[in-house]
């Protein structure tokens, strides 16, 4: 039940089951990897857009908690991100906007797991040192 994928871009991921459905529990199931994908994608936008706005930002951290459905199929129902922007001086006014407008104009991953799951989005400032 291990599987191996090459992405359009000639990328490796690897992905496994759990044992109790005959994986050896080795790589990241198929269904996690859905949810890193979304942290990832809105990681990356909130980054960007905060750059391009001039802000000082130094890390993002995007926590990812989901909730799926009892049956099959298993969809996510509830999906929470938890952002950690750190950075100095950052605007909250800023972090917030950056934030709103993956989830709502550029995170394609959130947006399509939108149709199935209700999405919300928390997040903090943490003022870096030095």
């Amino acid at each position: 039940m291990a599987f191996l994928a090459e992405t359009g871009t000639g990328h490796l991921v690897a992905m496994d089951g759990a044992p109790e459905a005959g994986g050896r529990n080795l790589a990241p199931r198929p269904m996690e990897l859905l949810l890193a994908g979304a942290g990832g994608c809105t990681a990356f936008d909130t980054v960007l857009i905060l750059k391009r706005g001039r802000q000082d930002i130094r890390d993002c951290t995007v926590r990812v908690e989901a909730d799926r459905a009892e049956t099959d199929p298993k969809v996510f129902t509830r999906i929470r991100f938890f952002y950690t922007v750190t950075g100095k001086n950052l605007k909250p006014e800023s972090v917030e906007r950056a934030i709103h407008l993956s989830a709502e104009k550029y995170c394609s991953a959130s947006i399509m797991l939108g149709k199935t799951a209700e999405i919300s989005h928390e997040w903090e400032i943490v003022e870096a040192a030095g």
